[in-house]
C-alpha cells in the first residue's frame, strides 16, 4: 500500500445477469422479508424462485422497493428507500405480475413510467 493510501476495491456487481424481471403488479406489506416474499412468488404468482429471475415488489405508499432474486448460493434483496418521489408503479388490476426489459427495470429504477400510455379506442371523432 502506497502513501496510506486505502486499498481499493471494484464495484461489486450487485446482481447477477437476470433472465426474466417480473415485477408484482400488487402492494406488499413490507414487513415481509426474504421468506415471505418467497411465498408470494411461489404461491400467487406460481413462478419458481430459484430459477434466474428478478422479482420486484413496492410498497403501498409507492416509495420503497424490494427486489429478491436467487443467486445459486442462496437468496437476496434489494432494497431502495426514495426520499421525496414515488416509483410510478403499474396499475393493473387484472394482472399478478409482469415481465419487464432490463431497460424497463432501469426506467423503474429512475423514476420514469415503464408502461406508458394505454393505447385509445374510438369509433367516431364525436365533433
Amino acid at each position: 500500500m502506497a502513501s496510506g493510501c486505502p486499498t481499493r476495491y471494484p464495484l461489486v456487481n450487485m446482481f447477477v445477469e437476470p433472465g426474466q424481471i417480473y415485477l408484482h403488479c400488487g402492494h406488499v406489506d413490507f414487513r415481509k422479508s426474504i421468506n415471505g416474499l418467497l411465498v408470494i412468488i411461489e404461491h400467487e404468482l406460481t413462478l419458481s424462485p430459484f430459477t434466474d429471475a428478478m422479482f420486484i415488489f413496492c410498497n403501498r405508499n409507492q416509495d420503497k422497493l424490494k427486489i429478491v432474486y436467487w443467486d445459486k448460493t442462496g437468496f437476496a434483496m434489494w432494497y431502495k428507500v426514495l426520499q421525496k418521489d414515488r416509483f410510478k408503479w403499474p396499475k393493473l388490476a387484472d394482472m399478478q405480475h409482469i415481465q419487464l426489459s432490463e431497460q424497463q427495470l432501469q426506467w423503474l429504477l429512475s423514476g420514469m413510467d415503464i408502461i406508458g400510455h394505454q393505447p385509445l379506442h374510438y369509433d367516431a371523432l364525436g365533433l
